[in-house]
């Protein structure tokens, strides 16, 4: 398989790359030049964001069985490469997100939710839902819905992650001391693992699969407990997990899914959003996900290697919890 992957370099897209390079396919890479590209590949520099910025793929004489998009900003830019490459390539994954769909979508929602309206492929930045529906579109419009695959990612953990969860906990849980845990500990969480994703993407192009999938674990794959609990072995098990009940954590003014990265209150519209997600389609179509302990400790031991500091992509919000503010919640001095 050749495989043309715009991105690539980072989280997911990177994944994505080291997972097609050990499958033996031939990978290009494009990208902007900010990092370095995974062993392995070919590389083609361009901006997507700059007039031209398309120069590079467009006098490639390159030609490929199926191209990954990560693209999370303005949906032209979907758009415009789509466009370019449509006689090109035989097929266009973009991985989206289930951010998608309108909101509140329901608990147990399925691939035929409800979609946010006023997207379009010809959009500059607007928000996120809209911007990745927006993707979406401009996939569609220039592959067709049958040379089209689009992944709705829910959230997405593993080693490389430069958005600041998992690394968050896992630095959190390394200081040691008391942690607020948020409850209940038995509360279902819906993740993918990125490798999984990656290799779901990979399968599901040489199926030749099309239309839209959610694309997470499925229910039940994990808790917040057993996450937690995985961090804390990982790092040295010198924490100790305080489980706290969610009315605490949210009467102290504590941000669920920012400031205490992955959780949310259970009942809530952003927990069912986030992790009640349907995804037999997915499974049906060889989903397989990894052990939560596994991916923690992969995760950690990337981000040890590294020196602990995580990349942080400067469109995604800082993430964690002031220790001051956990400090006050358990009733300890700060001292960790």
């Amino acid at each position: 398989m050749r495989l043309l992957l715009l991105g690539g370099t980072e989280f997911a897209g990177r994944a994505v790359a080291e997972a097609a390079v050990g499958r033996g396919w031939e990978v290009t890479v494009f990208h902007r030049g900010r990092h370095e590209a995974p062993a392995g590949v070919r590389t083609l520099v361009g901006d997507r964001t700059a007039p031209d910025g398309l120069a590079a793929l467009d006098e490639d004489p390159g030609e490929w069985d199926v191209v990954v998009d990560t693209w999370s900003a303005a949906p032209r830019a979907v758009r415009d490469a789509a466009r370019l490459l449509r006689d090109r390539a035989g097929r266009f994954v973009y991985v989206s997100s289930c951010s998608v769909y309108a909101w509140a979508p329901p608990a147990g929602y399925s691939e035929e939710a409800p979609v946010v309206e006023g997207a379009s492929p010809d959009a500059d930045l607007t928000d996120y839902a809209r911007d990745k529906r927006g993707g979406e579109l401009a996939a569609v419009d220039a592959f067709g819905a049958d040379r089209s695959l689009l992944v709705r990612a829910g959230l997405i953990l593993g080693p490389y992650e430069n958005v600041g969860r998992l690394p968050w906990w896992l630095n959190r849980t390394a200081r040691g001391g008391p942690v607020l845990a948020p409850g209940p500990r038995e509360l279902p969480l819906q993740y993918v693992d990125v490798r999984d994703l990656a290799e779901w993407i990979l399968g599901a192009a040489e199926q030749g699969l099309s239309g839209p999938y959610n694309l997470v674990s499925p229910q039940g794959h994990t808790t917040t407990g057993e996450l937690l609990e995985a961090c804390v072995r990982a790092t040295g098990g010198t924490a100790e997990l305080r489980w706290t009940a969610p009315e605490v954590v949210l009467e102290a003014g504590i941000e669920p899914w920012t400031q205490l990265p992955v959780w949310v209150p259970p009942g809530s519209d952003l927990h069912d959003a986030l992790h009640s997600s349907d995804v037999s389609r997915a499974v049906a179509a060889g989903l397989r996900c990894r052990p939560v302990a596994e991916t923690v400790a992969d995760t950690w031991r990337w981000l040890t290697e590294i020196g602990g500091t995580a990349p942080q992509r400067p469109d995604r919000t800082l993430k964690g919890l002031d220790p001051d503010v956990e400090a006050k919640v358990l009733g300890t001095d700060r001292g960790v």
